[in-house]
């Protein structure tokens, strides 16, 4: 799925922003490339993952890993960018492309990762007269100048959350930079 991402490192069409993550309207919280767009990095590389159904109410998952890689000091400014804009998108609604709304709640919490800095973003949206929201969860790990995200997008009920697979991307990361 690596073409469906926004990557400067894959090829994928690029979008940069001028309005900062600071400022990004809340609702670009859930699209996988407001990092890219909003904090743009001097680095990145990014694919799209998906695990497919396994049958019943298994709707399998699918998002984004990226890794950015920031000049000098600035990873640690991202990283409090994006708390910040949780603390100010903590409600808001949004307006789907058929006109639908949903109403969206997002908390922040810190990731199980041993890092300089880490966390994890949940966006639940649900629809009006909906009690089932969909999740949406991206967690952030940074190290030095580096932050990898991991996003990950399910319909209902999630079993596992994004650390199951953040996890396994932050030791590959570090496998990776010691080789």
């Amino acid at each position: 799925m690596t073409g469906r991402t926004d990557s400067t490192t894959t090829g994928a069409p690029h979008t940069p922003s001028t309005v900062p993550l600071t400022s990004m309207p809340c609702s670009q919280l859930t699209v996988s490339s407001f990092m890219t767009a909003h904090a743009r990095p001097v680095e990145d590389v990014a694919v799209a993952v998906e695990r497919e159904p396994v049958g019943g109410d298994d709707y399998g998952w699918f998002g984004q890993e990226s890794l950015d890689r920031y000049a000098p000091g600035r990873a640690a400014a991202v990283m409090a960018a994006v708390r910040g804009v949780a603390r100010r998108c903590t409600t808001y609604t949004d307006a789907l492309v058929d006109g639908t709304r949903t109403r969206n709640t997002v908390s922040v919490t810190r990731a199980d990762a041993r890092a300089d800095d880490s966390l994890v973003l949940r966006i639940a949206s649900a629809f009006s007269g909906d009690t089932d929201p969909y999740i949406t969860e991206t967690g952030f790990v940074r190290e030095g100048d580096v932050i990898l995200m991991v996003q990950k997008v399910v319909e209902r009920k999630p079993k596992s959350g994004v650390e199951t697979v953040l996890s396994p991307a932050v030791a590959a990361y570090r496998a990776a930079a010691a080789g």
